[in-house]
């Protein structure tokens, strides 16, 4: 009998090992389901996360071009006219030039104030679309708006000084379209 108690005891223990061990198998499925479940979580959050990366940079490259636009057709305006304007100072040279002319007849009297409505009627429509003198007569040398041609020393001058203007220059807004031909105080 004690055969028998051992044989039962066994299997006994046969069983509950093979018991056991089905319950561990269970186990690590349960937790291997569980990771599963637990990765597709995380890699599409994680996949979410990229995407909204991608996004983030693509909407801020997009506003950088959309402002990048906005500021050269902005700048495109503000200068467009300034290929018509640089023709232009031809025209307000020898206007200039003909005012300069002197005569006594009533006739040339009568030419003359009429060219010189025309001079300031042209310059009024030249400042009322932002194209303006450069100041240079007595004004310190300044090469980005002056084009020295000559130097002369002048008692009573200091160095530096705009001491003659042989021609105009001219601005567009902020540009300077024509730089100021002028003679300089050594």
């Amino acid at each position: 009998m004690e055969k028998k108690n051992e044989n039962i005891q066994e299997e006994e223990l046969k069983e509950t090992e093979e018991l056991t061990e089905e319950k561990n198998e269970d186990l690590e499925e349960i937790e291997e389901v569980e990771e599963v479940e637990e990765n597709p979580v995380e890699q599409l959050e994680q996949q979410l996360d990229e995407s909204e990366n991608k996004y983030l940079k693509l909407y801020a490259e997009f506003e950088n071009f959309k402002r990048r636009s906005r500021e050269e057709t902005e700048r495109n305006n503000k200068y467009k006219n300034q290929s018509l304007a640089t023709d232009l100072l031809s025209v307000l040279d020898n206007l200039e030039r003909a005012l300069q002319e002197t005569g006594d007849s009533e006739s040339f009297e009568s030419l003359h104030k009429g060219v010189e409505m025309v001079y300031n009627d042209f310059l009024n429509k030249l400042e009322a679309n932002g194209i303006t003198q450069i100041k240079a007569l007595d004004e310190p040398f300044d090469p980005n708006f002056h084009q020295a041609i000559m130097t002369e020393a002048k008692d009573g001058v200091e160095s530096g000084v705009v001491i003659e203007e042989f021609q105009k220059g001219y601005l567009l807004k902020d540009r300077v379209i024509r730089a100021s031909m002028v003679k300089v105080s050594e």
